[in-house]
């Protein structure tokens, strides 16, 4: 273990490995997250990296055709490691070992483990939604109340686990992961637009595809806290009845 430096004395010698900003000295990457933290909402990450700043996310690589092919290889892989294993323990050293890496090389394509950690939850909803939008454009004729409900096996599949997770996440600690939040519905929400009529007025089917948006994310944090499928297909029923209702009133 290497022994801290006392202040006031000289830098290393040089040569020596340049320390990556916001990174420990005597570890080279942040605390991983503790196993009792918060577990059922992916419990707090790593504290030792500043939270990502809009427009970070392409700031290193950017300019290079070679740069972001290799960016997206590793953020695919670290993407997949969250869907197979959840936000509990998320480090750098456990994304660089997913994605065949070291963490330096990580700290050299994203701002930090939180600029990472945002960027993978962003790419498994794009996964997430185009499963959703495939299922519900087999065959767009029918009402959109089964349209909607052919998005929910998307919701709670593969990784829907984490997805809920960083759910928890932004509400453990909103100012750390405000991304988390409003990335969802920046994400959710021009998905959901796109399956009503266009001949609705902007405000009808904003306030429709609220509706669902709101509808879907409880349903998903109630199937989560409770366990209570049998109330969350009642819910979902409820909300069917609802749409079936709203396109009705186009046929008065």
């Amino acid at each position: 273990m290497t022994a801290r430096r006392p202040a006031g004395s000289p830098p290393a010698a040089h040569g020596s490995d340049p320390q990556p900003a916001g990174v420990p000295p005597e570890r080279g990457e942040p605390a991983t997250a503790k196993r009792g933290d918060l577990r059922s909402a992916g419990g707090p990450v790593e504290r030792g990296d500043a939270a990502p700043t809009a427009g970070s996310a392409y700031r290193r690589s950017a300019g290079s055709a070679r740069g972001e092919a290799r960016r997206r290889d590793l953020l695919d892989r670290v993407a997949d490691d969250l869907a197979a294993n959840g936000l509990v323990d998320f480090s750098l050293r456990r994304a660089a070992r997913a994605a065949g890496t070291t963490h330096k090389v990580l700290l050299y394509y994203f701002d930090g483990a939180d600029d990472l950690l945002t960027q993978a939850i962003l790419k498994l909803r794009d996964r997430r939604i185009d499963r959703g939008l495939a299922a519900a454009a087999r065959d767009p004729d029918r009402p959109l109340s089964a349209r909607v409900r052919d998005l929910w096996p998307a919701l709670v599949a593969e990784e829907g686990h984490v997805l809920d997770q960083a759910i928890g996440l932004s509400m453990y600690d909103p100012a750390r992961y405000a991304a988390l939040g409003h990335g969802a519905s920046q994400q959710y929400l021009p998905a959901l637009l796109s399956l009503l009529p266009d001949t609705w007025p902007e405000r009808r089917r904003l306030e429709v595809a609220e509706l669902i948006l709101g509808a879907l994310r409880g349903f998903l944090i109630d199937r989560l806290t409770s366990g209570n499928t049998d109330g969350v297909e009642a819910g979902l029923d409820a909300l069917a009845r609802a749409l079936d209702q709203e396109e009705a009133v186009d046929r008065m």
